[in-house]
């Protein structure tokens, strides 16, 4: 599981980690590690043109520190300084003991038009707001030349805790951050500024909380989560998953939630709706009722919501069950929302950014631009799980614990359908029996999975994510 921490739980536990080591011990590896993912990147040092945008913070030193180590071996390193009287001084005099040269901000551009590698080191994790304009400007000057751009930490100009970016900030091709990712580098929109990320061990590890801000699974994470039947079990001992979806408009979402929720975990999926008879068609196994989600026979969790068009009386029906319920789509607009918040079961909402706009009252630039403030309003507001899909898709409980940012997926997801399958995935994990944040998280990462799979870089259909479920899952499992 990878693990992000908020800038004041990162410095809490740097200062902690610094009482017990030599002055400058702490920037000196962190030094090391950039100067070593810089050497990677570069493949030869020697003879290589290094240019390092220095800002006034801890981040310049270690750019600093870092271009020494490469000047040492060869490379050309010149460091503009954008605050020359309050640049890292150690830093300053190790550059250049080792032959590297300083310049300033309005010189830089022949400097920066000829460099084969950038290091961003404007600004630290405690930066808010956008780049200022000169630094922008380098920061433009650096993205239009040829020179791969590698971020110290995190790119600057990006928010350190909450993955905004609001203004000007660097793009990096190559982030190396220390001791621990920051939320900016697993959510979007400031990770699609990062580039790739590499963590770079100071020892910091012992020094922070069990309990992070956001957890990112992996496939030993998702593995533990995924039901496997025992010898004993049957058909209803595994789960049976109600789908209450589609309409007269929309048959294929039915179709589309009842293939995601065949291939879950559970062991029987029932459907109630006007698309019994498409459902039947495609997914004879399916037990289909025409009673209501009330006369369907006994389930331990229900979907409701996919393309149910105005069918406001079964998503109420569903709301009050006491089991646990996932409500997408259409259902998110029909829900009553004060009876979703006096749910004393589990519930699961699964919302884009449109829909999760509407339920907040802003508008959908808001919710894009603030993911993660986002999701953890959405949940706090109605008492729910909230999965909050998207470039990055959020998991969030309702009681304030580690949001988890799902790593898998791709963008040819987005397409008609996609989360149809994802709804009836996450219904039948939860019919398995596996809480609100698990049940969902693991049906994102195994849909996320899924889409890679079935895409391999090519245009998909919904049908074609929820027929590769089953590859996922043996690649999680194996």
């Amino acid at each position: 599981m990878r693990t992000a921490y908020s800038v004041e739980t990162v410095r809490t536990a740097e200062h902690a980690l610094m009482a017990g080591l030599p002055d400058g011990a702490l920037m000196r590896r962190a030094a090391a590690g950039l100067a070593a993912a810089c050497a990677d990147l570069l493949g030869r040092v020697y003879g290589s043109r290094v240019v390092l945008l220095v800002g006034s913070g801890d981040n310049g030193g270690d750019a600093l520190y870092a271009g020494a180590r490469l000047a040492r071996r060869g490379a050309g390193v010149t460091a503009v300084l954008l605050a020359p009287d309050r640049a890292h001084p150690g830093g300053l005099a190790a550059l250049r003991r080792a032959g590297g040269t300083v310049t300033r901000p309005d010189a830089a551009g022949p400097r920066l038009d000829g460099a084969d590698l950038v290091v961003d080191g404007i600004v630290g994790i405690g930066g808010t707001g956008g780049l200022r304009p000169e630094a922008a400007a380098l920061a433009g000057r650096a993205a239009r030349s040829r020179a791969a751009v590698v971020a110290v930490d995190l790119p600057s100009g990006v928010e350190a805790d909450s993955g905004e970016v609001r203004g000007a900030a660097v793009r990096a091709d190559l982030t190396v951050t220390f001791g621990t990712h920051k939320p900016a580098l697993l959510v979007d929109p400031a990770r699609e500024y990062a580039g790739t990320v590499r963590l770079v061990d100071i020892g910091l590890g012992p020094e922070l909380p069990a309990v992070p801000e956001l957890a990112a699974l992996q496939h030993a994470d998702v593995a533990a989560l995924l039901p496997v039947p025992a010898a004993e079990s049957d058909k209803y001992r595994r789960g049976v998953v109600g789908i209450a979806a589609g309409s007269a408009r929309y048959p294929g979402a039915a179709v589309l939630a009842v293939s995601g929720a065949l291939r879950g975990g559970a062991g029987a999926v029932r459907y109630v709706g006007p698309a019994g008879d498409a459902v039947i068609a495609r997914f004879p196994e399916t037990l289909v009722s025409d009673r209501g989600p009330h006369g369907a026979g006994r389930v331990q969790a229900w979907v409701v919501g996919p393309g149910a068009g105005d069918d406001a009386a079964t998503v109420a029906e569903v709301l009050d069950t006491d089991v646990p319920v996932l409500i997408d789509a259409d259902g998110l607009r029909l829900a009553d929302r004060d009876a979703v918040r006096a749910r004393t079961a589990p519930t699961l909402m699964t919302p884009h950014a449109g829909e999760a706009a509407a339920l907040l009252g802003v508008a959908r630039e808001e919710v894009e631009a603030a993911r993660l403030a986002s999701v953890r309003e959405l949940a706090a507001r109605y008492r729910a799980t909230v999965l909050l899909k998207g470039s990055t898709t959020l998991v969030a409980g309702p009681d304030g614990g580690p949001v988890r940012v799902n790593p898998t997926g791709t963008s040819w997801l987005a397409t008609a359908g996609s989360g149809d399958v994802l709804s009836g995935l996450a219904g039948s994990l939860l019919a398995a029996g596996l809480p609100a944040l698990d049940a969902g998280s693991a049906a994102a990462y195994l849909h996320g999975l899924a889409g890679r799979l079935a895409a391999s870089g090519a245009p998909l259909g919904a049908h074609d994510v929820a027929e590769a479920i089953p590859r996922a899952w043996r690649d999680v499992r194996d």
